[in-house]
């Protein structure tokens, strides 16, 4: 390419870069309450969680065995079960902060009741966290919300199966493959049981149905 013809699509580049961030302004500016509103929302869920991981960390729970777990020896796959939940759920909301805000507040919400349904169960169900698990220690503030007793149902299998029934293109799948990998590796160190893993895939599917009638009806 000549210097001229370079510096042509250079401009169109940073043009078309222009206008898109424009297009994010203005799409921003349209929905920046119910943006507000569904980090408020959050917040309540986070709070929600982590008080059900407090109580569940205070009561008396009950060990189970299970099927799966019964055959497979624990196998210590942190780095992947920290870093592979904070990657699949960072992209989880941000991919729409980056090419769909106007989704933002729908994506929140979404994750936001799916954590609060996960904190109604962990107080329905008082399991204790396998004998023989891997002991995970997450990084900074991510400890102060990880709990050994909170067993039903994985989030790590549901965040990213959120995903899946959220997005509409290829990227689903990313998420489709992460639901299926983080469900394995919770297995394979043993913090989860399997109906855990299962169950997250009902529950989750359901959750973001009943969120579809929520923001329908908002």
């Amino acid at each position: 390419l000549s210097l001229f013809e370079s510096g042509k699509i250079m401009f169109k580049n940073k043009e078309y870069f222009i206008t898109g961030y424009r297009d994010w302004l203005k799409e921003f500016a349209e929905y920046k309450y119910l943006i507000f509103l569904s980090l408020i929302i959050f917040a309540i869920a986070t709070y929600l969680d982590y008080l059900s991981g407090v109580y569940t960390s205070m009561v008396e729970t009950a060990d189970v065995r299970d099927l799966i777990l019964d055959h497979i020896a624990p196998v210590k796959l942190n780095i992947i079960y920290i870093w592979g939940y904070i990657f699949f759920t960072s992209v989880l909301v941000f991919y729409p902060v980056l090419f769909h805000i106007r989704t933002l507040h729908i994506v929140i919400s979404q994750f936001s009741l799916l954590i609060m349904l996960r904190s109604v169960f962990i107080l329905l169900t008082h399991l204790h966290l396998p004998q023989d698990a891997i002991i995970i220690d997450f990084p900074g503030i991510f400890q102060k919300l990880s709990f050994q007793n909170d067993m039903f149902f994985s989030g790590h299998t549901a965040i990213p199966f959120l995903g899946f029934l959220m997005f509409k293109k290829k990227i689903r799948y990313l998420f489709l493959f992460g639901s299926a990998m983080m469900g394995t590796v919770v297995l394979l160190m043993h913090v989860h049981y399997s109906i855990d893993v299962f169950g997250a895939f009902f529950i989750t599917y359901g959750s973001y149905k009943i969120g579809n009638l929520i923001i329908r009806k908002a």
